[in-house]
């Protein structure tokens, strides 16, 4: 199979012209012409994962490995040391990052793990109705993202109604208007906005929120694939 082929697939399902100008998804690394065996589907890169990549596969990753332009490839950053890894290893790698955030991954979320039918009110946001006391509702969402720890900040004792932004979504603040936001990577000063204009946040994490990538990746493919996992960089104690 070739890469193209697989691109043309992954288009189809979730054109890569949908993504916003600053993102980076496509081809990243490798060649169209390429011939690969495996496919593998994963959240994020890590120097582990890819050493345990078989040689001359593909990898589809949610995030892309490089945003800013690379004007040397010496193993000193991230972003060199991995794809300098992808080049000997003859791994090609694609992305799919704003493009399905917007077609698919918040609502696979909002339905498969949250267990509820979202309306998209955004290219980003997904909101729903519920009828649960916050600390309840609070629960409800740590249990379903498996959350040891959730950081919260209430402005409501019922919950009415949430959005959901997978990732880091607190730049759609001012588009929000349900008792409750949930997304990730929450600021302290977000968190201040949110209080002053009475809306609650749970903070769901940006690796919790989107490690679901590569399974409704898979729902929609018609060939064999393997899920791998890139590890959290934060333990939490």
């Amino acid at each position: 199979m070739l890469v193209r082929d697989i691109y043309n697939k992954l288009n189809q399902i979730s054109p890569f012209e949908l993504q916003e100008s600053w993102d980076n998804s496509g081809l990243i690394v490798g060649d169209f012409d390429n011939e690969i065996q495996t496919v593998y589907l994963s959240l994020d890169l890590d120097l582990d994962l890819v050493d345990e990549l078989a040689a001359n596969s593909l990898i589809i990753t949610h995030h892309p490995l490089i945003f800013k332009p690379l004007k040397q490839l010496i193993p000193v950053s991230y972003e060199q040391k991995i794809a300098i890894k992808l080049i000997q290893k003859n791994i090609s790698l694609i992305s799919m990052h704003t493009n399905f955030d917007k077609t698919h991954l918040n609502k696979y979320v909002m339905s498969e793990v949250l267990g509820f039918e979202g309306i998209q009110s955004d290219d980003f946001v997904l909101s729903a109705n519920v009828d649960m006391d916050f600390d309840e509702f609070v629960k409800y969402i740590k249990a379903r993202f498996n959350l040891t720890h959730i950081t919260t900040v209430q402005s409501h004792h019922k919950v009415r109604s949430f959005s959901l932004t997978t990732g880091s979504g607190m730049s759609l603040l001012p588009s929000i208007t349900t008792d409750v936001f949930l997304t990730g990577d929450i600021k302290y000063h977000e968190a201040m906005q949110a209080k002053a204009r009475n809306i609650s946040l749970i903070d769901i994490t940006h690796y919790a929120s989107e490690q679901y990538f590569p399974h409704a990746l898979s729902a929609l493919l018609h060939f064999d694939t393997q899920i791998v996992t890139s590890h959290n960089p934060f333990v939490i104690k």
